[in-house]
């Protein structure tokens, strides 16, 4: 019985799922979980890449002490990525979250408007897109003696293997990639001067890039979303939400939805396996997770859900708005949104739940209007899949059906996407 090992890395923890076909139904098994996180370095929010490195490698040595694994394959967040210089890892690794980019954004846009970059991509605007990033790598000079990028599951791979490989879904997070071509635009590069020798050809989802200790090294869609469709056991096509850190809300469509309609409205178009992803990157599960941090540290979710519950609180927020992107207290930024202070702790989380139901409504209703299709029900799989009063109240808001699947749905997909190359 062949086993595969998918090693599912989010921007707060990470882990280790083995998975094999028992009598044609997939099965799993955690063997390791290990904590992730930025950390300031000279005034900026960094990755810690050694540390990831480490885990990663503990993590498949746990998994060899008890299995034999055929695959393995690494999925995390877009956008970020690592640069080389041959062999040599430059750093510090800039997370998205960090805000370096906001003094280069104007500059980029000069050298090609938004208008056209969405034309060309599809993709959203979110200040730390790749584009952004790698301009301001080249206004400090960081690009200059860089022979590689690679997006951070790649890289990992790469510590793994030594292939530097390119995949397709996570490489159109960036907002660099063509949706005619599928591949880096020529011209995006051309007019933000940059180096062209960076952008290789990209790989699309089940190649086999090499091995590590006899096993082999397999890209599944390695931005975790990607994955997270591809793992939902999902009836005909619905909406779906991939509730972590962030909510990605979207649905497959056959090809990329880019008109005006969509830019306006910040909606994306990223890469699936055989689909376009439309979607949407709104606030997640950030907002509890950093009250949590701050007005109960360690209380159980469970107990914190009950207190929000019986609140009566009903005041909300744009939950989307910048002030909770990164603040220092996430307190204060509430505070500072609401007319009428919280009271109590359950006040806080009733006021958070409430308003990212709220942030899925409107983007269901946006998602209806510019696809031109109305919807019955809603997928939610992810951290947030678990919160049961979070799922009333989306489904409250939206009016649509919530199928709330507390499942590992990255780790599934990329598990699936293994298997599938090994037939």
């Amino acid at each position: 019985m062949k086993r595969y090992l998918a090693i599912d890395i989010g921007a707060s923890s990470g882990r280790h799922i083995v998975g094999w076909k028992d009598n044609g139904e997939l099965r799993t098994e955690e063997v390791y979980r290990f904590p992730n996180g930025v950390s300031e370095t000279d005034g900026h929010l960094c990755w810690d890449t050694e540390a990831l490195v480490s885990h990663v490698k503990t993590g498949i040595e746990k998994a060899r002490e008890r299995f034999e694994i055929e695959s393995l394959s690494i999925d995390t967040w877009g956008v970020d990525y690592v640069l080389l210089k041959g062999d040599e890892t430059v750093y510090p690794m800039y997370a998205y979250r960090d805000g370096r980019t906001e003094a280069v954004i104007p500059e980029v846009h000069r050298r090609m408007a938004f208008s056209e970059l969405y034309r060309r991509t599809g993709i959203q605007f979110q200040p730390f897109n790749t584009v952004y990033q790698l301009y301001a790598d080249k206004i400090a000079g960081r690009l200059e003696g860089v022979t590689d990028f690679l997006m951070i599951p790649e890289y990992l791979l790469y510590r793994l293997c030594g292939a530097k490989s390119h995949e397709y879904t996570n490489a159109t997070t960036g907002g660099m990639v063509s949706t005619k071509t599928g591949e880096y635009d020529p011209a995006i590069i051309k007019a933000m001067d940059l180096p062209r020798h960076l952008f290789r050809k990209l790989q699309q989802p089940g190649t086999v890039i090499g091995s590590y200790e006899g096993i082999k090294a397999v890209l599944c869609a390695t931005h975790d979303t990607g994955s997270a469709v591809e793992g939902i056991p999902m009836e005909g096509n619905h909406p779906y939400i991939s509730s972590g850190t962030w909510s990605l809300l979207g649905v497959k469509t056959e090809k990329p939805i880019n008109d005006e309609a969509s830019r306006a409205a910040n909606w994306s178009n990223e890469g699936g396996v055989g689909y376009n992803r439309y979607q949407k990157n709104i606030m997640g599960m950030w907002l509890v997770n950093r009250l949590r941090d701050e007005l109960c540290p360690g209380k159980p979710w469970n107990e914190i859900t009950a207190e929000a519950e019986q609140s009566t609180f009903e005041e909300t927020v744009d939950a989307n708005a910048s002030a909770f992107l990164a603040p220092k207290s996430m307190v204060e930024a509430f505070d500072a949104a609401l007319s009428v202070k919280p009271r109590t702790i359950g006040d806080y989380f009733r006021c958070a739940y409430h308003s990212l139901a709220l942030s899925y409504k409107n983007a269901i209703a946006e998602l209806e209007r510019n696809t031109q299709t109305w919807y019955d029900r809603l997928y939610i799989v992810g951290g947030g899949a678990r919160n049961a009063f979070l799922s009333r109240l989306t489904e409250e808001a939206t009016g649509k059906q919530v199928i709330a699947l507390p499942i590992e749905a990255t780790a599934l997909g990329n598990l699936k996407i293994q298997m599938e190359a090994d037939t």
